[in-house]
C-alpha cells in the first residue's frame, strides 16, 4: 500500500487496531477489533467516528460561483440560504451522473465536498466554470443518537443546528467547518478540521462515553438501510437522476428552467417516465445478494435488473440490497428472482429506506 495516499489520522488507525485496505487510492481503515457488525449497531445505538478524509473539501469564492454551479448542476443553489447545506449532482450532457456531493453556502463562499473515487474528475470539472481551491484538511463524520452531547462537549453551540445546517466554529482551537448531516441515516455531524489538529479532536471526541472508531464496512451497511446510494455502485455515468429515484434532490425551478447538462434528457423522463427505476430489495433466508447479480421476473427468465449494492442488515437483521429493474416490476413487494450461485432465490421489492432516518429537523 506504499502508493496510497493517507489521512492525517492515518496512524492513530492503526494505534487503534484499525485494519487498513485501499479505498479509492487511499489507505482506510476498513474495520476496527469491535467488527464491522458490532460497529453498525454502536452507531446506531450510540455514537461512531469515521475518517472520510479522502473525501475532497474544496471553496469556491468567484464572484460567479451560484450561476457556475448551476450551470454544472440540476440544483437550486442561488435560493440556498446562508449557513444551510444541500446534496447536489454533476451530471452529464446524456443526463448520467458524474458524481454526487454535499455543498453549503458559507456566506461569501460555497464549501463542496466530493467523492475520494471522482475528486481527479470533479475538481478541473468545477475549475472550468469558477474559481476552485482545494482545502487540505481532515473531514470526520460523528454519527448516532449521542453525537449531539458528544460533540456539545466541545462547543454546545452545535446544540442548536438542525438537519443541514453548516456553521464555522472553533472545537479545540482552530475553527471547523461543522455540518449537521452525515451517510448513515442517523443524526449526527461532519466535522472539516484543520489538519494540525485532526488528532487531538478525534482524540477529545474517543474518550467520550459512547464514541467507537469505526470502518468503512459498517459506513456500507449503514448507508444502504438508510437507502443511501454509493457513487460508483448505484449510480454513476450510466444512470440518470430521474432513474435514480433523485428527484427530490432536483428543486422545481432547475427541473423546470433547465440550463443544466443532459436537462433535455431528464426533462423528457420527468415528464414520459422511465425504462428502469433504483428499488429497494430483500432477499429471502440469511445470504446477502452481492452487486452484480442478476434478476428475473420468472426463474429462468429474462433479466430484467441488476443488483447494484448488497450486504447483511444488521439492524434489519438480513440481507438487503438495492438495484434497477424494469420500471413494470418496480412495485413494492413484488417477487423477483435473484441468480445466486446457480440457484434462483426470491427476492423481493421494498420500500426505501429499511430503517427510520432519525435527522434532527
Amino acid at each position: 500500500m506504499t502508493d496510497l495516499k493517507t489521512t492525517p489520522l492515518a496512524q492513530l488507525h492503526r494505534t487503534l487496531g484499525g485494519k487498513m485496505v485501499p479505498f479509492a487510492g487511499w489507505e482506510m481503515p476498513v474495520q476496527f477489533p469491535m467488527g464491522v457488525m458490532q460497529e453498525h449497531l454502536h452507531t446506531r445505538a450510540h455514537a461512531g467516528l469515521f475518517d472520510v478524509s479522502h473525501m475532497a473539501q474544496l471553496r469556491l469564492d468567484g464572484a460567479n460561483r451560484v450561476e457556475a454551479l448551476e450551470r454544472l448542476m440540476p440544483v437550486n443553489v442561488a435560493e440556498l440560504k446562508p449557513g444551510r447545506q444541500r446534496y447536489g449532482l454533476l451530471t452529464a450532457a446524456d443526463g448520467g451522473i458524474l458524481d454526487d456531493l454535499m455543498f453549503a453556502n458559507m456566506g461569501d463562499w460555497i464549501y463542496v465536498v466530493v467523492n475520494a473515487a471522482r475528486a481527479d474528475h470533479d475538481i478541473p470539472h468545477i475549475q472550468s466554470a469558477t474559481s476552485v481551491e482545494v482545502l487540505d484538511r481532515a473531514l470526520i463524520a460523528l454519527q448516532g443518537p449521542k453525537a449531539e452531547d458528544v460533540l456539545a462537549a466541545l462547543n454546545d453551540a452545535v446544540r442548536d443546528m438542525r438537519f443541514m445546517d453548516a456553521r464555522v466554529m472553533p472545537l479545540i482551537d482552530g475553527d471547523c467547518i461543522v455540518t449537521r448531516s452525515g451517510y448513515t441515516g442517523e443524526d449526527g455531524f461532519e466535522i472539516s478540521v484543520p489538519k494540525g489538529e485532526a488528532i487531538a479532536v478525534v482524540e477529545a471526541l474517543l474518550e467520550q462515553e459512547g464514541v467507537a472508531p469505526i470502518g468503512l464496512g459498517a459506513r456500507d451497511s449503514l448507508r444502504l438501510e438508510a437507502g443511501l446510494c454509493l457513487y460508483g455502485n448505484d449510480i454513476d455515468e450510466t444512470t440518470t437522476p430521474v432513474e435514480g429515484g433523485l428527484i427530490w434532490a432536483m428543486q422545481k425551478r432547475r427541473r423546470e428552467q433547465g440550463g443544466f447538462p443532459g436537462a433535455d434528457v431528464i426533462q423528457r423522463q420527468l415528464a414520459e417516465g422511465t425504462t428502469r427505476q433504483r428499488v429497494g430489495l430483500q432477499p429471502e433466508g440469511r445470504a446477502p445478494v452481492r452487486a452484480g447479480t442478476t434478476l428475473h421476473a420468472v426463474e429462468d427468465g429474462p433479466v430484467i435488473g441488476t443488483v447494484t449494492s448488497g450486504t447483511f442488515g444488521p439492524s434489519v437483521g438480513g440481507p438487503i440490497a438495492m438495484g434497477y429493474v424494469e420500471t413494470s416490476h418496480a412495485q413494492p413487494g413484488t417477487v423477483l428472482y435473484a441468480h445466486l450461485r446457480g440457484k434462483y432465490v426470491a427476492i423481493r421489492v421494498a420500500t426505501l429506506p429499511f430503517v427510520q432516518q432519525t435527522y434532527k429537523r
